[in-house]
């Protein structure tokens, strides 16, 4: 618990049997509960969670917004704080984020990684397009996001009955920003971490993955600029 705040951890992980022993060594002790979501990982991730104490759901059909929904579904916790497995996203920095998170008074808290400290964190080709990313997502949702892809986040478990969330792969970073954003009810907020370089594989393709995402970005834009509209011209047709 956290000042009256029950807090869920969430993990999802591929293959991240050497991150996730750092990240759960270091999990704070007001965490009531760390879930780990193995998306068919074929090394000792899970083993090595559960020998940690963290609840791990095998999720065998791979994508990195899967993981989330299953991990979400299984949330107990009033606050849920997302991580990465692979270390990159600073486990030491969880007091600080929900301190930030309650005094702002928000509902989504998004942690960016940008300035970017740690030079060996990320490279030029990543920065540019995580730039090109969330400058279409400031402009196109009319709001600035620093950083659309990050990957920790602080939540109300409440909120995510309000928001559509559809992809199942590295487009779930960005589409759960975007519902935070769009909702009247819902208070989106930003506010910077230290990042550093990840232990492990790689397994973002940054020109596959990233082509796709800023795809994605446009698809749901326009697709709720429809539905919109066709809302509009319900309720008019009524009238």
């Amino acid at each position: 618990m956290y000042k009256g705040h029950s807090i869920t951890v969430i993990i999802p992980c591929l293959n991240e049997e050497q991150g996730i022993e750092q990240v759960l060594r270091k999990m704070p002790e007001f965490v009531d509960e760390v879930i780990v979501v193995d998306n068919a990982s074929v090394d000792r991730t899970s083993a090595v969670a559960a020998s940690f104490g963290a609840t791990v759901i095998r999720e065998e059909v791979r994508g990195y917004g899967r993981s989330y929904k299953r991990g979400f579904a299984a949330a107990k916790g009033d606050l849920i704080v997302t991580l990465d497995g692979d270390h990159s996203y600073p486990v030491d920095a969880l007091s600080y984020l929900v301190e930030a998170f309650l005094h702002l008074e928000v509902d989504f808290l998004n942690a960016s990684r940008f300035p970017v400290r740690d030079g060996r964190a990320m490279s030029f080709k990543h920065k540019f397009g995580n730039l090109v990313l969330s400058l279409a997502t400031s402009l196109l949702y009319f709001r600035w996001v620093r950083d659309s892809q990050s990957g920790m986040w602080v939540l109300r478990r409440s909120i995510l009955d309000q928001m559509h969330l559809e992809s199942d792969g590295m487009a779930f970073s960005e589409e759960i920003k975007i519902e935070a954003l769009r909702h009247p009810n819902v208070r989106f907020g930003e506010i910077s971490i230290l990042y550093s370089s990840r232990l492990g594989e790689v397994k973002l393709n940054p020109w596959k993955d990233g082509l796709y995402n800023l795809f994605f970005l446009f698809k749901k834009r326009f697709r709720q600029a429809r539905r919109t509209a066709e809302r509009k011209d319900a309720f008019q047709a009524k009238a």
